[in-house]
């Protein structure tokens, strides 16, 4: 029971910081050009978003490793991932846990796609999603092509966005 209401507690609290509550960076918006950046991926590799340039980038932030939203989502991206390789569209999913807390959520739930640690936070006040808890909000943008973003999802439903995204990222 003890354990139940903590782990309420946390969903709550990250809930709070996935809401925008304290965002203070600048919100980027469809046609601006993504902020390009480099992060260490879950298995040792340095991630560069503009060597990427010729594919659609899925890019998903979200608040923690091992959290029961931040699971159900991974999931369905590893669920779907067949389908967004063979469309060529690439997915990252960023959050600013550690490359060490990636590797074991990955191998705990046989995640297929990469990891990328913004554990610095300087990737997600980039992109104007880090809440006020100090955790990335839970937004996913496409990015197109060209560099230049094609949609944003600020209202994320865990379970069902994988799908969403890859309706839409299709159709870009």
């Amino acid at each position: 029971m003890k354990n139940a209401f903590l782990y309420s507690l946390l969903s709550l609290l990250i809930g709070i910081g996935a809401s925008g509550c304290g965002s203070s960076e600048p919100t980027l918006n469809i046609g601006d050009v993504a902020p390009d950046f480099s992060l260490q991926s879950d298995d040792g590799r340095t991630i560069k978003l503009s060597d990427y340039r010729e594919k659609t980038v899925v890019l998903f932030f979200y608040p923690k490793d091992e959290t029961p939203g931040c699971t159900k989502e991974a999931c369905g991206f590893r669920d779907s991932f067949s389908a967004f390789k063979d469309a060529g569209i690439e997915v990252f999913g960023v959050s600013v846990d550690g490359v060490e807390s990636h590797q074991k959520f990955r191998e705990k739930e046989k995640l297929n796609f990469t990891l990328l640690s913004d554990d610095k936070k300087e990737v997600s006040k980039k992109y104007g999603v880090l809440g006020g808890m100090g955790l990335s909000q839970r937004v996913t943008f496409i990015i197109g092509k060209n560099g230049v973003i094609k949609k944003i999802f600020r209202d994320v439903k865990p379970e069902s966005h994988a799908q969403e995204v890859l309706v839409i990222a299709k159709a870009i």
